[in-house]
């Protein structure tokens, strides 16, 4: 029986995907790096900024590309994401069911807390585990063992769902059970390939899976 569901932030409850294209685009024109497409880019997203901006790059030293991101992001941030369909609604129905809810992201804690906020997403959440309060990022389990700690359950009890190969690496290590979102700009057929135990086509899918345990798949 599910009891806690961990969610990845960005493409997965937040639509922020043209907010951090654009971020991208913004570091590598402003520091003179060749440009590249949005379909280059969305393959790596959901792993480190520092590890994106590597590949897209070849650099090592990526400090001023990660400073101008973020400050693009800051400053472009409100205009350019947007919600998802059904978050607020099936987010209050699990909580109305007594599931606890908690976000795992690489973000920063800055920019995490004001998605959130600006949603209305913060006041559903017992845990908010960010790049801030981990020393190891997805996919290595220590961020979802974070959120399943905090929540208090232990991890057969906790779902992880998420926008990239990375969450479902991370939940399968971390030993709770994993959902991929079908709304995921990596494309349903693409998150398969890391076999999670359920896809979400639409977020009150976990009603079926708290529910009964089936869904998706």
């Amino acid at each position: 029986m599910i009891e806690g569901i961990l969610f990845d932030l960005d493409g997965t409850i937040v639509n922020t995907n043209e907010l951090i294209i654009s971020s991208f685009m913004h570091a590598l024109e402003f520091h003179a790096q060749p440009a590249i497409t949005r379909e280059q880019m969305i393959p790596h997203m959901g792993t480190s900024l520092t590890d994106q901006l590597r590949a897209f790059t070849n650099l090592q030293d990526v400090a001023p590309l990660e400073a101008s991101y973020r400050l693009f992001q800051t400053e472009h941030h409100d205009e350019l994401i947007r919600s998802f369909p059904k978050v607020n609604e099936t987010l209050e129905g699990l909580r109305s069911r007594g599931i606890k809810l908690g976000v795992v992201t690489t973000k920063i804690r800055p920019t995490t807390i004001r998605a959130l906020e600006m949603f209305d997403l913060l006041q559903y959440m017992d845990t908010v585990v960010t790049l801030d309060d981990v020393t190891n990022l997805k996919p290595h389990p220590e961020p979802v063992l974070t959120g399943v700690n905090n929540l208090g359950l232990s991890p057969e009890k906790v779902l992880m769902v998420g926008d990239s190969g990375v969450d479902i690496q991370s939940a399968k290590a971390a030993g709770v059970r994993a959902a991929g979102v079908a709304w995921s700009l990596k494309g349903e057929d693409t998150l398969r390939k890391y076999e999670p135990d359920y896809i979400l086509r639409d977020m009150t899918d976990l009603y079926e899976i708290v529910g009964e345990g089936t869904a998706g798949l």
